[in-house]
């Protein structure tokens, strides 16, 4: 507990990644008292031709 999924666009340096799991198990320590160590953080890298927003693909 807790398990975050993070779908984004493919891209992200694992610099990047590592910031953002930082920033996020902070948060979630502060804000659920849990521990840091039950923090699951789960990265899917989405190709732009496989997303779209009102109809549109962001591909295009």
């Amino acid at each position: 507990m807790p398990t975050i999924h993070v779908e984004m666009f493919e891209g992200r340096t694992t610099e990047q990644k590592r910031d953002f799991v930082k920033a996020v198990t902070e948060a979630a320590v502060a804000t659920l008292g849990c521990k840091a160590e039950s923090v699951d953080i789960i990265f899917q890298d989405v190709k732009k031709e496989n997303w779209a927003t009102g109809g549109k693909l962001w591909s295009d």
